[in-house]
């Protein structure tokens, strides 16, 4: 009788560790996975930024200003055709916005890893880069309670 409650107790604790086994697993699992979205999400940011600046400094500090909308519509189609519709003329023209509005590299790169591409466009039309600096803010804030609150 006693060696069967030996044998019993001991299937518990392995159900128990496989258990713990399999929670720890998958913590660690969905952290890693959490790091790769945000270093991901970073990355697509700043590429638009980057895209963004580069296509500014080409049309405006060229003095193409006149036909830059015809040159912005042309570059949008071949790079839709070999990147995808991320690249289609209102994204692209909002990139080149972005750059503009954002112009300081370092805060877009201290940003990235905390804002989505879809609060950069909410950001975009604020008037001020104080109001704009403000509400990023707020948003990283906000996730950064969300995230406290959810862990």
């Amino acid at each position: 009788m006693e060696q069967k409650k030996n044998e019993i107790a001991k299937q518990d604790k392995s159900q128990i560790d496989e258990i713990a086994l399999f929670e720890r697993v998958s913590e660690i699992i969905e952290n890693r996975k959490r790091r790769a979205q945000i270093a991901a999400n970073s990355e697509v940011t700043l590429m638009f930024w980057e895209v963004g600046q580069y296509v500014n400094s080409v049309i405006l500090d060229e003095k193409r200003a006149a036909y830059g909308k015809q040159i912005v519509a042309t570059l949008s189609l071949q790079l839709q055709e070999k990147y995808g519709k991320s690249f289609e003329l209102t994204n692209l023209r909002r990139m080149m916005r972005f750059a503009e509005k954002f112009a300081d590299y370092s805060i877009v790169a201290t940003l990235s890893p905390q804002l989505s591409w879809s609060h950069i466009i909410e950001l975009l039309p604020l008037k001020t880069y104080e109001a704009r600096i403000h509400y990023a803010q707020f948003v990283v804030l906000s996730s950064d309670i969300k995230a406290a609150c959810s862990g």
